[in-house]
């Protein structure tokens, strides 16, 4: 009688549960957390190619130094922030973040941008290839941060209505923190990549010799 009695407020219980949107709430919560995870891994992937990028060009314009010291100390504030699923329940620590990755975004286009100046560089198979790859992760990026928008959109539409936003109090689930219109704007224009063909590239800045 008494396995019965459980089985039957088990079953009230899930009952519940559903109807209040519990389990819609944790659908949709695993489901920002997977898009979050997908945007670190892209982000980790531009952060990978950015010392032998810095050395490739170092190689060719050594004189180069301050923005090859802005790309490194960009990622180096990238890699001092733990970056952890943890990050969309705290919406200071994830503006903190993204406000770090766009600083690198926009330290390697300044690079990309520089390396014009160097048709020896810009003919060396390494840097095309990290160049390619650039391209590449950033387009990555792009569409896994779009995917968390729409995820975050969702679940942050689904906290605030009733009934289920009494459910969200209940459990603390909050609302999570989004890009904004500025972050977008800075993913807007990857880093550009441009192999020169069939254009001649700006002759480099020779310092003069000492007297």
């Amino acid at each position: 009688m008494l396995r019965k009695l459980c089985v039957v407020l088990a079953v009230l219980m899930t009952m519940s549960l559903s109807g209040c949107g519990y389990n819609e709430l944790q659908r949709q919560d695993e489901g920002v957390k997977a898009a979050w995870s997908e945007v670190l891994n892209q982000y980790q992937r531009r952060a990978d190619l950015v010392p032998n990028l810095v050395n490739t060009v170092k190689g060719y314009a050594q004189h180069e130094e301050q923005v090859l010291t802005e790309v490194t100390n960009a990622r180096a504030r990238v890699g001092s922030i733990q970056a952890t699923p943890e990050l969309i329940d705290n919406p200071e620590a994830f503006q903190k973040f993204i406000q770090a990755q766009n600083q690198l975004q926009g330290a390697l286009s300044r690079l990309l941008a520089v390396s014009e100046n160097y048709p020896n560089l810009k003919a060396d198979a390494l840097f095309r290839d990290l160049q390619s790859q650039l391209e590449g992760t950033e387009n990555r990026i792009a569409v896994a941060r779009n995917r968390y928008i729409k995820s975050v959109q969702e679940f942050n539409s689904t906290v605030r209505q009733f009934p289920t936003n009494l459910t969200a109090m209940i459990f603390k689930m909050n609302v999570k923190p989004n890009f904004t219109v500025a972050d977008e704007n800075a993913v807007s224009t990857p880093p550009k990549v441009d192999f020169g063909k069939g254009a001649q590239p700006a002759a480099p800045t020779v310092p003069a010799p000492a007297k």
